[in-house]
C-alpha cells in the first residue's frame, strides 16, 4: 500500500491495523509473506536494517498489516537508527486503529534486552501486543518447548502483554494457520 517515513504520511484510520516489531532480521518479512500466501509481498533480505520505513499492506480494506523497521543491529548510521526507532514508539504509541502488536523473536536466541525494551514501551502506552517465535523450525522441539516456557514466565506480569505465545516458521509453514486466526478474531471481534 505504502511506506511511512513520517508521521505526517500515515494512512487514515479507516482499518483496524496489526504490527510487526522485532529485531533486525527476525523474519518479519519473510512472516508476513506466509501469512498472506505470497513470497514477494513483504521483501525479506539476510541484510539486517533493510526496512526503513514503516510498510502498509492493505487486505482488502479489511484490514491493514504493518512492518516496523527492525530494532537492534542494523547496518545504518546511529541517526537513521534513532530516526526510526523514533517514528516506530510514535506509531505505536498513537494509533487508535491499532489493534495488537506482534513481537517477533527469533526461537535460535529467545527475548533480548531490546525485545524487552519494545515491550516496556508497549505496556507504558497500554498497546496489547503478543509474543511470536520465528524460525522455530531451526530448533529442537524440546528446545523450542523450553523456550516458550521462559517466555511465557518473563511476560506473565506484563500488563499489555497476551498471554499466548505463537511458534512459527515461515519456510516450512509451522503455526501460521494458529497466528492468521489469531488475527482473523482481531478484525472480526
Amino acid at each position: 500500500m505504502l511506506g511511512v517515513a513520517e508521521l505526517d504520511g500515515l494512512p487514515d484510520e479507516e482499518a483496524p491495523e496489526v504490527a510487526f516489531a522485532g529485531r533486525s532480521n527476525v523474519g518479519k518479512s519473510s512472516l508476513l509473506n506466509a501469512l498472506v500466501n505470497q513470497t514477494g509481498l513483504a521483501r525479506a533480505s539476510n541484510t539486517p536494517g533493510r526496512t526503513r520505513e514503516l510498510n502498509y499492506f492493505d487486505l482488502e480494506g479489511r484490514l491493514r498489516l504493518v512492518d516496523l523497521p527492525g530494532y537492534g543491529y542494523a547496518r545504518a548510521s546511529r541517526k537513521d537508527s534513532a530516526q526510526w526507532m523514533a517514528l516506530t514508539k510514535a506509531f505505536m504509541q498513537g494509533r487508535s486503529v491499532l489493534r495488537r502488536v506482534f513481537v517477533l523473536v527469533d526461537s535460535r536466541h529467545g527475548l533480548k534486552d531490546s525485545d524487552i525494551e519494545i515491550m516496556e514501551l508497549l505496556d507504558e502506552a497500554a498497546v496489547i501486543y503478543q509474543v511470536v517465535l520465528t524460525k522455530s523450525d531451526k530448533v529442537k522441539p524440546t528446545a523450542l518447548a523450553h523456550l516458550m516456557k521462559v517466555t511465557s514466565d518473563k511476560i506473565a506480569r506484563r500488563p499489555a502483554a497476551h498471554p499466548f505465545i505463537r511458534a512459527t516458521s515461515a519456510e516450512k509453514g509451522d503455526g501460521i494457520d494458529l497466528l492468521r486466526a489469531d488475527i482473523n478474531a482481531l478484525i472480526t471481534a
